[in-house]
């Protein structure tokens, strides 16, 4: 019995032993880059956070840039367009106040045509009227 007893001690012991030695070269080692491979993908993960955030601030600045320049060409289309529409008064009320002018100066004209017309007929109908009276007359009245 102590020969059995004494080998159950030493294998016993040789199996504390093999514990502490796999224990030493194998398990804290492999414990130890789980560990680090833990802490390496938290890091990546908190990197990965941080990251989405800064993307995140970065796109909402740039909508509020994109949103704040769409107002600013609104407003500027807007003061374009009632400057346009000022000039299109200015240029509508000149031309209003030279109409009297065009329409004094075109009755002139008229009338001068209209007067030269006149001037054409009543030589031409003295010649007619002359040419006419010379015919029935059967004799020259110069």
């Amino acid at each position: 019995m102590i020969n059995i007893d004494y080998t159950i001690w030493i294998q016993m012991a040789n199996f504390l032993a093999l514990i502490f030695i796999l224990n030493l070269l194998l398990y804290k080692p492999i414990l130890g880059i789980i560990d680090k491979r833990k802490k390496q993908v938290q890091d990546t993960e908190e990197e990965i956070r941080r990251l989405n955030q800064m993307v995140e601030e970065r796109m909402a600045s740039y909508e509020e840039k994109l949103r704040l320049a769409k107002m600013e060409a609104l407003e500027k289309k807007l003061e374009i367009i009632k400057e346009g529409a000022e000039q299109a008064k200015g240029f509508i009320e000149a031309a209003k106040g030279q109409i009297p002018g065009m329409m004094e100066k075109f009755h002139e004209e008229i009338g001068k045509e209209i007067s030269e017309a006149r001037r054409m007929l009543t030589d031409q109908s003295r010649g007619i009227s002359i040419e006419i009276t010379e015919k029935l007359l059967g004799r020259s009245l110069a």
